[in-house]
Formats: structure tokens, sequence, C-alpha cells
């Protein structure tokens, strides 16, 4: 279901600006001649609905980007579950209670293709969800991500708010997570490549390498949302993907490829966990929808690299 929606001259709220694709989204609305409002973590807690609620009745937000999230990878989910659940439950309880309440024209919700079935068919249609048990691992992040999906299908039954749902497959890009204990594997991988480039020693991986993951560069992921905000209006959550995966091994050696260390040593540790086996995301309703992203992978590295270089995010540089 279409239904355009002009960003222009409009008070957008980026939500979680200062986070991966909150700050894509912030580059990608400069071309949209929108007042962009944003508000830091010292400015605002999005967990405290009451202070969530007066900060947007006193900016009157008419579109909402949602991207604020705690995220991590895998041992970040394993090690604080109540911190993934309850936090993120929190910050979608609040912005949404918010938006409902100060007439936000549009709001889109960004969640994470971790929402699906662990053993889901592949590639994965929206309709895969609430399908089968979820990936141990991630569960209490998958968790409150699908309770923030039936938030914005409530709002929309109950209210008739224009708000909508995307789902991201794994992001990567400037502003990313390069702390090996917390990252995801992209940049995790891309930070051991370069200290194994600097020592000459192995690059470890983490598992057995079989898994195979998709990956989408974070400023594709932001023109996507755009197009969403501006072209989308329906019940479903949108996948937003690339349409291509590859096995942990190949991206590691892709890695190794563009950072120049392609003859170093790759080393698996099967003690540490897998996840689920495969993810890769039905991106045809996008597709249809008009959008497809322009940064391959290969490339894609290659501008996360400088971006690490440079010290664009966390445990970066």
């Amino acid at each position: 279901m279409a239904g355009q929606f002009d960003l222009a001259g409009k008070r957008v709220w980026v939500a979680g600006h200062r986070g991966m694709v909150g700050g894509a989204i912030v580059r990608r609305l400069a071309g949209e001649n929108c007042e962009v409002l944003t508000a830091g973590r010292e400015e605002l807690d999005l967990t405290d609905q009451r202070a969530v609620l007066d900060w947007m009745r006193q900016t009157r937000p008419q579109a909402v980007f949602l991207a604020a999230a705690r995220v991590g990878g895998i041992m970040a989910n394993a090690s604080f579950p109540v911190d993934f659940l309850r936090d993120n439950l929190l910050i979608e309880t609040a912005i949404f209670t918010g938006a409902q309440d100060v007439g936000v024209e549009k709001l889109l919700f960004l969640g994470s293709s971790c929402i699906y079935p662990k053993f889901s068919d592949q590639p994965i249609r929206e309709e895969a969800l609430l399908t089968g048990e979820l990936e141990p691992t991630n569960q209490w992040y998958a968790i409150a991500k699908i309770a923030g999906i039936k938030l914005a299908q409530a709002y929309r039954q109950q209210y008739g708010c224009d708000y909508i749902s995307a789902m991201p497959t794994n992001l990567y890009g400037p502003g990313d997570n390069f702390d090996l204990n917390a990252s995801h594997v992209l940049p995790a991988l891309i930070r051991k490549v370069h200290l194994a480039k600097q020592t000459g020693g192995a690059v470890e991986v983490w598992g057995t390498g079989t898994p195979r993951r998709e990956f989408l560069y974070v400023d594709d992921c932001a023109d996507a949302c755009v197009h969403l905000m501006q072209g989308y209006s329906g019940d479903s959550h949108i996948n937003v993907g690339s349409g291509e995966d590859i096995s942990i091994l190949d991206l590691t050696r892709l890695v190794m490829d563009v950072l120049d260390y392609a003859g170093g040593e790759v080393v698996t540790d099967p003690t540490k966990p897998d996840g689920t086996p495969r993810k890769l995301m039905d991106n045809r309703r996008l597709r249809d929808l008009g959008w497809s992203p322009k940064v391959d992978l290969r490339e894609g590295v290659a501008r996360s690299y400088q971006a690490f270089l440079a010290g664009d995010g966390r445990n970066a540089g």
C-alpha cells in the first residue's frame, strides 16, 4: 500500500541520531529540505516516558524515525538480557505514546532481522514473523523489536496512526561499534584483521565460520527508510536488505583482501556460538516499491575501514 508523504518543510525527529543508523538517516535527510530534530542522552532519557512526552510536546515533531535502541552482538545480548529487553521496550513505549499524544503525522520504527525464527525458510519473507522459535542468543532484543512492530500495528488499528516498521538486515558502516566484545561480526572482523595485519598474526573467527549472513551498508539503509517514509503506508513491516548473503569465512577473506592482508592465517573458534545458521531476507516488497541498494559489500567494507581509521565509531581508529 503506497501513500505519499512529503518531508519538505516538516519537523522530523531522528531518535537515536548518534547511533550508526540514526546518524545515516540524519545525513540522508540533509537533502530533503526538512528541519531535523535531535536530542542527545544528556538532554533526554528515552527510557523516561514523562521526559519524552514533555520534550515532544515542546518540539512538536511531525515525523519520527525511531532508530534509538540498545544494540550489541551475541556476547552483549547473552551478558545483559534484562538491559536489552527492558530498555528497548521502554524506549518504544515512550516514543509511540508521545507520538500519538502530539499528533505525529508519520512514524517509522526500525527493527532488526533477528525478529525472525531461527530456522526460517530462506530467504525470509515478512510473513515468517512469529512462526517459530527465536535464536536464543539474541531473543531478548528480538522480543523487544517484535513488540515495536506490534505497537505500530496496534496504533494504526486503534487510533488510525500512520506508523510503519522497517526491518533492516545486518548493517555496517560509519559510526559502527568496533569493540571486539560488543560489536557485530563485520566491524569486529575489520578490527581483528586490522590488528592481525599490524602484528602478522592470525585472524580468529568466532564459531565455525559456516553461518551465512546478509549485510547492508548503513547509508543504503537510511535511503531505504526515507523511501518508505515517503512512499509506504501499510500494516506489514518491510524487510530492508541487499538480497545477497555470504559465509562468515568468505566474509573474513573478503575483509582481509580489502585490508590487503590476504595472506594471513584464519583460525576458527568452535567454542564460540554460531548463532542462526543462515539469515537472508526476502526484499522483494521493498524492490517492488522502487528501491534497491547502491553500495556493494566490497565497496562498503572499504568505506567502513576508512571510517574505522578515521576514528568514526566506537573503539575505532
